[in-house]
């Protein structure tokens, strides 16, 4: 029996990935449609086409400093262990968004949500696991001016991790951030924070994982046509969420390649970090 979870699952790219996974996977598997809200994972469950895997729908509010290990509890109690995660939970921001009264909310769910799902999960995976974190090319240090690469690559756990996306925060807030030479746009340091944190956790795992086959890795789905991205960008021509949840579901299913654990993997490639 095949047991998945998705995060930030009850719309778009999220939504599409528990039903690819539902139609990839047998009767006898499971996969947990998790997000904040109750009502939307109720619904989104209900919407589920039939056939395939059971949908099973959970409350998951990744900003909830003790929500990623409840429900990993519970699924441990359940099922001993997992198979597939996809971290995918997200607080998206708008042109309009003024990062000072934002970023306090935004690092609670993409940053400190992705290490707390990633300390949660990891002990759980069963051998031939996988668990992958939704980033984005601009979680490399290419986007980053160069004083500032050893914030992300000098960390080597996940707690020092959040020591300096908690840094970073601050001096967002306070409007620090505007003097030094941190980018504008709070995304590109939040993706490296992601992609960072999967690098460290894979730093701390790879010989055991790979000899079990267990894959963990952040992924970058491309661009996607969501209303969100469509405030910034013009994604008329880009995937549509079930789409772009192709190369990932095909990541989840393969044979672990050595080179993408740890890595950003984006389309089956790696996208070098630095």
């Amino acid at each position: 029996m095949t047991v998945a979870l998705v995060t930030g699952a009850t719309q778009g790219l999220g939504l599409a990935l528990v039903e690819g996974l539902a139609q990839r996977l047998e009767p006898t598997d499971t996969v947990y449609l998790t997000g904040r809200d109750m009502n939307r994972v109720t619904t989104a469950v209900q919407c589920m086409p039939g056939g395939g895997a059971k949908v099973r729908g959970e409350l998951l509010d990744v900003a909830d400093p003790n929500a990623a290990t409840r429900v990993a509890q519970q699924i441990q109690q359940r099922h001993g262990g997992i198979d597939i995660v996809f971290g995918n939970a997200v607080m998206r921001v708008g042109p309009d968004d003024d990062p000072r009264e934002i970023v306090d909310h935004y690092t609670q769910v993409n940053n400190f949500g992705t290490t707390r799902l990633l300390k949660a999960f990891a002990p759980l995976l069963n051998d031939n696991g996988r668990l992958l974190v939704v980033a984005s090319s601009l979680g490399t240090l290419h986007h980053l001016a160069p004083v500032l690469h050893r914030r992300f690559t000098g960390p080597s756990t996940l707690d020092e991790i959040d020591e300096q996306i908690a840094l970073w925060r601050d001096e967002v807030k306070d409007g620090r951030a505007k003097a030094t030479a941190w980018p504008g746009f709070v995304n590109i340091p939040s993706k490296i924070g992601q992609v960072a944190a999967v690098r460290v956790l894979a730093a701390e795992r790879r010989a055991e994982d790979l000899a079990r086959g267990i894959l963990i890795a952040s992924v970058c789905p491309g661009m996607i046509n969501t209303p969100t991205s469509a405030l910034w960008w013009d994604v008329s021509a880009a995937p549509t969420p079930a789409q772009a949840a192709t190369a990932l579901l095909d990541l989840a299913a393969n044979p672990v390649k050595p080179e993408h654990y740890g890595e950003l993997v984006r389309h089956g490639n790696t996208v070098p970090f630095s």
